[in-house]
């Protein structure tokens, strides 16, 4: 009989749900794919149910529930953290304090209530625990050193573990309210980006400045000779305010901040500060995470590093710890943010808590919800859409659409594992048009012009277009580094590299996506370039599209030209009635 481990990850950010069978990932979802709410943090029910629902199974057919971190020990710190900072803390104590008495403390009783789970059946992992399982456990390494940093967790912003055959053993960790992620996210916030939501557009709005503001970002936070980092905390506010993340002596430091929504020119003097202080935070927390890897690579002395936690989601902090480390591999976990932990929760209750023999690692990015063939077909006909199924030509069509300058959705098995596309739910274009940048982020995803876009490369066809480091297998192939474009093809490749020549690149091999892996061998019959300009299958503010419903609404919202779901072909300027949106 088999035994199937469900974990759980919520009430932070980016709640998901994991289930195992037999130690093997057989679904995983984020709860936003089913609500819509964007980073939705509540209990992940709806994505609980659904993996119950893919492996056919009812909550009695599951073992153990296994949630992501231990409630109480969190809530401890925030009650130790504000009466520390009394009467400061006051508002933050009173929001607090109404949210976990009457929710986050309860984790037991909601899943009880609302999956019908058994008490004696649910486990408790720990916060960094949790992503430490995700990526090693998730990962064919036999032995690796493990990093782990983002926010905060029960009390640790920051764990170095050595893992192997005897499980996964820790050797440091950094306590809140020291914390890169708190600290890179109050500079999110002072250039006009939601917290939690808008680091990315840091990374990317780094690339428009230099580093001038390197040593005021130092009196902020300091990498430690020893490996560690400091922070001084007059400057931050994030421990004990419920609405701020910095105070007045850091605007002191950095100037006005940039108010949300304005428009982000780095031709104008103020613009480029931005871009300035965007570069500086990221130089210097690529510094300190380089401290880092460097002291657990001489704790560890081991030629493999994993990392979890969101700030491992920075994957051009992730270039430079594989470049400025003795470390011979990275491998990065493709959700590797708190909904992550669900998986790791779920890996280390099979392999410590269970002692069972190693899973196989995770290797698909498509494990959400698919919908037959049939089931499309049906919801097509309800709708009255103008849809021709186009049977095996599907790729061939698409990379023709493509290379005739088409914008075309691509809707394609089970959503995507993580906050990356990977050729599920994508958007795809032609990277050779030097207009598709600016199309694609005004025309169709609305959002800010300066954000780039990934290129999605053939396996074996990578290093045509781009410098890639030795060692980067796993995270090119999740879309987890940033790197050079080669200089000979800057200029065929325009809409893929970004302002300082780099690109995110998502390197596709047949066996992790075959029909994606399909698309771009036809593209490069075709073209002569096995390569596509790739990004997520949304509207800016918006989760990436779940189902062909979804896929459908955000069509016809915005300048796609042509929309594949599975094997049917939707074109726009045909659908009787509708003008093509421009």
């Amino acid at each position: 009989m088999s035994t199937f481990i469900l974990g759980i990850s919520a009430q932070y950010h980016d709640s998901a749900a994991t289930l195992l069978r037999d130690g093997e990932v057989i679904a995983a979802a984020n709860e936003e794919r089913f609500s819509r709410l964007k980073h939705d943090p509540s209990l992940p029910i709806r994505a609980s149910r659904w993996c119950l629902e893919e492996a056919g199974i009812t909550m009695d057919d599951v073992d153990y529930v296994v949630f992501y971190e231990k409630p109480l020990r969190k809530f401890e710190r925030l009650l130790i953290q504000q009466l520390l900072h009394f009467p400061k803390s006051f508002k933050a104590f009173r929001r607090s304090s109404m949210v976990w008495l009457t929710d986050k403390l309860w984790v037991r009783n909601a899943l009880v209530k609302h999956l019908e789970v058994h008490p004696d059946k649910i486990l408790w992992s720990e916060h960094h625990l949790s992503h430490a399982a995700s990526v090693f456990y998730g990962s064919d390494l036999e032995e690796a050193a493990v990093l782990t940093v983002d926010g905060v967790g029960e009390w640790a912003t920051t764990g170095l573990w050595k893992a192997g055959p005897d499980g996964i053993k820790p050797i440091f960790q950094v306590n809140f309210p020291e914390s890169i992620g708190l600290v890179y996210s109050a500079f999110t916030a002072f250039l006009g980006f939601r917290v939690n939501n808008g680091e990315y557009k840091v990374m990317g709005m780094a690339a428009y400045g230099d580093p001038v503001f390197e040593d005021e970002v130092l009196k902020v936070i300091r990498p430690n000779e020893d490996g560690s980092f400091s922070v001084d905390m007059k400057y931050l506010s994030y421990h004990y305010s419920a609405t701020d993340s910095y105070t007045k002596a850091f605007e002191d430091l950095f100037g006005e901040p940039r108010f949300p929504g304005t428009t982000f020119d780095p031709a104008t003097p103020e613009g480029k500060r931005f871009a300035d202080v965007a570069a500086s935070i990221q130089k210097v927390t690529e510094d300190c995470l380089v401290g880092l890897a460097n002291r657990l690579h001489h704790e560890t002395q081991l030629d493999h590093l994993c990392m979890a936690g969101g700030v491992a989601l920075n994957s051009v902090a992730n270039t430079a710890i594989l470049a400025r480390t003795p470390f011979k591999s990275l491998t990065v976990h493709p959700a590797a943010g708190d909904a992550g932990g669900s998986l790791g929760a779920a890996l280390w209750a099979w392999n410590e808590v269970l002692g069972k023999d190693r899973n196989p690692p995770v290797t698909r990015p498509g494990l959400g919800e698919a919908w037959s063939h049939e089931r499309v077909q049906e919801m097509l006909s309800d709708l009255k859409i103008s849809a021709v199924d186009v049977g095996d030509k599907v790729t061939d069509m698409a990379a023709q659409d493509i290379a005739d300058g088409k914008v075309i959705g691509w809707v394609q098995g089970g959503f995507e594992w993580g906050p990356r596309a990977l050729g599920h739910r994508s958007i795809l274009a032609n990277p050779r048009d030097p207009d598709m940048q600016d199309r694609v982020n005004a025309k169709v995803k609305f959002r800010e012009r300066f954000r780039p876009f990934a290129p999605s490369v053939l396996a074996g066809h990578e290093s045509r277009y781009f410098e890639i480091p030795e060692g980067s297998h796993q995270p090119v192939r999740w879309m987890l580094m940033v790197v050079p474009v080669l200089d000979d093809q800057k200029a065929i490749m325009p809409s893929i590299t970004h302002v300082d020549g780099t690109a995110r690149i998502h390197v596709v091999e047949q066996d992790a996506n075959p029909r994606y892996h399909k698309l771009l061998e036809a593209l490069g019959e075709k073209t002569g370039h096995p390569i596509v300009l790739n990004t997520s299958f949304n509207l800016k503010g918006e989760p990436i599209v779940s189902s062909p419903v979804y896929a459908l609404a955000t069509f016809m919202r915005c300048d796609i030209d042509v929309l594949y779901i599975d094997s049917f072909r939707i074109d726009k300027a045909k659908m009787r009635g509708l003008d093509r949106v421009s």
